[in-house]
């Protein structure tokens, strides 16, 4: 407790657990010089909220593994006993570290077009690559990357994840991805080390190429995207020297959402105008920004390009508009199914260049590509004849095509006493033996909801396999069930992967 008879946070902690114990000239000295700037930097009233997330970072950063939210402190003890210099080092690179975390998190990056592509990453709310940045930013510090190279990685990122998100890949491995990265790059050739680690994510970790990127673009509802405004901001700025603030104007549907469409719209659009509003309304071809969003209305489109005016009877339609995401409206004729593909196509090729993806010669990707496993290592079913054409064959097939039909994320190893599935990494093991299929689920004994009472706890016994659960497959009618208990394990891997979003 404090003095107020608070609970004592976890910036709290680690400051007492760093100053107190050091003789008094060392702990003032150390404390002026390094934890009061850092304090103010934090800003008075945020300090505690801001301090206990970069913590969080510098630490993943530091460590390669992300420390659980409240064990902060505990996990920092250990880094800190760990550290070969002295105090006065350690709090200098803390005190260096969160000077990099406030030119990201809060704003006060010198460099213009720094500052404008880390405001672009918070509006995406893409704190799960700190830990890579504050060593991207480290490396800057010390001249090892210039400010173009920082700039190129930071897009990099705002481009997968932005990716990402729109083609509905789930977040779940971007921590753990952003946490490794740094360990993976090759700092006498950074920047293409940073593309070759994106190239080569594969599975649910992947980059998402153009094609798959435009094909989901043009379908996706951007409307009630929780980050409309900044897909629109960019796409509108994207190569401007003299940007629009998109904060001034308002989202528009070039075709209206009302329901009950006026008859000029219904002829417009033809006989199926239900599906056409139904289908495209809401997407990438039918969206623009406007200043006039109440003059606009649900009036025809022939009346919104040319007819519509202000106040002072000032021309206002899209065919004067200044807005680059505008362009060529003036020149459509009519605004229909084929009018609305034709401009998420020009949009979507646009957005490309906007949220772009690493290039790299194919002999450099694979450079970078791991060493392969040697042939005399690698296992097929023919080295387990239970599964291969034995009695679990049968079995084992219809297992293998439910588990792998969880997620396309999910990726089957046959290794010499077992066969395992993983998706971050191991969620069942299955060990063939001659009268049934023996389970491995890797989770605590405890959290397993088993109304039957199959499994078994495991957690301090050796055996095959990993994971505390044991449970046996032994028929086809029992699939259903351990079904349920498999889909458990691999649940429970997926969303542990959330905790740090």
């Amino acid at each position: 407790m404090n003095s107020t008879g608070l609970e004592l946070s976890q910036a709290d902690l680690i400051r007492n657990y760093i100053l107190m114990g050091l003789e008094p000239k060392l702990q003032t000295e150390l404390y002026k010089t390094y934890w009061r700037p850092m304090e103010k930097a934090f800003g008075q009233g945020a300090y505690v909220l801001h301090f206990d997330a970069f913590m969080r970072h510098y630490l993943t950063a530091k460590m390669g593994e992300i420390p659980n939210v409240r064990q902060v402190y505990v996990v920092f003890k250990i880094f800190a006993r760990e550290q070969a210099g002295d105090t006065r080092d350690l709090v200098a690179d803390i005190h260096a570290y969160a000077r990099y975390y406030c030119a990201m998190a809060l704003d006060v990056e010198e460099n213009a077009a720094l500052k404008q592509a880390f405001q672009d990453l918070r509006e995406l709310k893409v704190d799960v690559a700190y830990p890579f940045l504050l060593d991207v930013y480290h490396d800057y510090q010390k001249q090892i990357l210039d400010a173009g190279e920082v700039l190129q990685i930071v897009r990099l990122i705002e481009s997968y994840v932005f990716r990402r998100a729109i083609c509905a890949i789930p977040t779940n491995s971007l921590n753990k991805i952003f946490a490794s990265m740094s360990r993976m790059l090759k700092k006498d050739r950074y920047l293409e080390s940073v593309k070759a680690a994106f190239l080569l994510l594969v599975s649910y970790r992947r980059f998402p190429t153009d094609t798959e990127f435009q094909r989901e673009l043009k379908a996706r509802d951007l409307y009630n995207f929780r980050s409309r405004s900044y897909w629109l901001r960019r796409l509108e700025n994207h190569g401007k020297k003299e940007r629009m603030v998109v904060e001034n104007y308002t989202i528009e549907h070039i075709l209206p959402q009302n329901e009950v469409l006026s008859l000029a719209w219904q002829t417009e659009l033809g006989a199926d105008w239900k599906r056409v509003q139904q289908t495209w309304l809401h997407t990438l071809g039918n969206l623009t920004l406007t200043g006039y969003n109440s003059e606009y209305r649900d009036h025809s489109f022939g009346y919104k390009r040319d007819q519509v005016t202000d106040k002072e009877k000032n021309p206002i339609g899209f065919s004067c508009s200044p807005l680059k995401l505008n362009l060529g409206l003036g020149q459509v004729a009519v605004w229909n199914e084929d009018a609305i593909k034709v401009r998420a196509d020009r949009l979507a090729c646009e957005a490309i260049k906007v949220w772009c993806s690493p290039q790299l010669a194919v002999d450099v990707i694979d450079a970078y590509r791991p060493v392969s496993v040697k042939s005399g290592q690698q296992y097929n079913l023919d080295d387990h004849p239970h599964l291969a054409t034995g009695s679990m064959h049968e079995l084992f097939e219809a297992l293998r095509q439910a588990v792998l039909a969880l997620d396309p994320c999910v990726n089957e190893e046959i290794l010499k006493l077992y066969v395992v599935y993983k998706a971050e990494t191991n969620f069942m093991d299955v060990v063939p033996q001659a009268k049934r299929l023996r389970l491995s689920l890797n989770m605590p004994f405890h959290e397993i909801k088993d109304s039957k009472g199959l499994c078994r706890d495991m957690s301090n016994i050796g055996r095959w396999g990993n994971g505390d659960i044991e449970v046996g497959l032994a028929t086809l009618r029992e699939l259903p069930y351990v079904m349920g208990l498999v889909r458990q394990s691999f649940d429970r891997q997926m969303e542990i992967g959330q905790d740090f979003l």
